[in-house]
Formats: C-alpha cells, sequence, structure tokens
C-alpha cells in the first residue's frame, strides 16, 4: 500500500461519489463525521451552498481539513462528549462514512449523533461487509485472517458488521433505514473485473459478493 507524501491511505482520503449522490439536494447542514482531509465536504460544498462541520480524529488530517470545511473537531469519537461541541436537532445530513467499524462503540456513538439530526434529516453511513465471501476463503480455506492496509480486512477495524448486524445497529439507535445500497466486488481490492460484479449478483450469493453497503436512514 502506497501513502501520499503527508503519510495518508489514500483509501481513506479521496472523493466518495458514492455517498454524494446519496445526500439530498436540499441540505444546508452537514455533519461529517470521520472526515479525514475533508475531501468528501469539500466537494458537497463546491455543489450546495452548505455549511460542513467535521471531526476527525487524526490531528494531521484535521489541520487539512481545516482549510476545507467551515469547522473541525479534533476527537476521539469513543472518548469525546459532542454536547460540548454541537447543537441539538442542528444537521440536516450526518455522514459516517467508512467510520462506524474503527470505533469501539459505534452503537453508543451512532445512537448519540442522532440528537444532533434534524427530526427531518438523514444520516447516511458506508458499512464494509464482513460477509464478503474473501472472508468465508480465507478462514475456511486458508486458516488466516487477512489482515490488510484497506477495504473490508482493514487492520485498524475494531467492529465487523453483516446486513444483519447493520439492520441491528440502526434499530439501536433508533433510526429508519429508507434506503440501502450495495457496492459489489469479485475482487476486494480496487479492479477493472470488478465492474462484472453485478452479473453475479442474485439470490442468494449477491451478499456474499457485497463490499460495502450504503445506508440512508431517519428518526
Amino acid at each position: 500500500m502506497k501513502y501520499d507524501k503527508e503519510g495518508f491511505n489514500p483509501s481513506y482520503i479521496g472523493r466518495r461519489e458514492d455517498i454524494l449522490s446519496l445526500i439530498p439536494d436540499n441540505v444546508s447542514k452537514v455533519l461529517d463525521v470521520g472526515c479525514g482531509i475533508g475531501a468528501v465536504g469539500e466537494q458537497l460544498k463546491q455543489r450546495f451552498e452548505v455549511e460542513v462541520v467535521g471531526i476527525e480524529f487524526n490531528e494531521k488530517m484535521t489541520k487539512v481539513a481545516k482549510e476545507k470545511l467551515d469547522r473541525v473537531i479534533l476527537g476521539d469519537l469513543d472518548e469525546i462528549n459532542l454536547e460540548d461541541y454541537l447543537l441539538p436537532n442542528y444537521f440536516d445530513c450526518i455522514l459516517f462514512g467508512d467510520i462506524l467499524e474503527h470505533l469501539k462503540n459505534p452503537w453508543d456513538v451512532l445512537k448519540t449523533a442522532t440528537s444532533f439530526l434534524s427530526d427531518e434529516g438523514v444520516i447516511i453511513a458506508g458499512i464494509p461487509n464482513i460477509r464478503h465471501y474473501t472472508t468465508v476463503i480465507n478462514l475456511l480455506f486458508r486458516g488466516y485472517w487477512p489482515y490488510r492496509e484497506r477495504g473490508i480486512h482493514d487492520k485498524t477495524h475494531l467492529r465487523f458488521f453483516t446486513l444483519k448486524n447493520i439492520r441491528e445497529l440502526f434499530q439501536y439507535a433508533n433510526l429508519k433505514i429508507i434506503k440501502l445500497k450495495r457496492n459489489y466486488r469479485i475482487i476486494e481490492r480496487p479492479h477493472s473485473y470488478n465492474r462484472f460484479s453485478k452479473y453475479f449478483c442474485f439470490p442468494p450469493f449477491r451478499e456474499f459478493l457485497v463490499f460495502q453497503y450504503l445506508i440512508v436512514a431517519k428518526k
């Protein structure tokens, strides 16, 4: 895995058209949880007149993000009290792009975030699918857990989710899933062959080809 000159993993600092496509056009206040260097928020601000507040654990990333977003909070989501920084019912969109799986307690973090969401607002999350067939093959045939620098088996992941786990997570947070999208991959890493994934995604096998679930939820 190559890193950029600042030492950032390129898998987590890039543009996210898949997440942006789910954001309603009428949003005005967005909270990007785990904003990284602010790439998604910057994209969003280029398209709409919108206030974007970020939360980031990495101090170096926070410095970069502050140049792009309206405000960035530096802190560990498992430790900080967000009520000290955010107003209740303020945001009409809260983003969790590939962050919940990195937390010790994603259940309570997601539930707490709902207090900062407006009544008609949405929470959008991207969560990797640990049920991908590459996990099964590695465990059954290789007897090995594939620790990697990115993707489903990123070695910094602390929690792992299947679709059932995701539904339980959102139910715990008193959120109703209103849209669920699937990103499919035949090969777990980015590869040209993945464009053929959709041709193999039929029940009951499709969940084994889901690389990531994209969720839109409301109170």
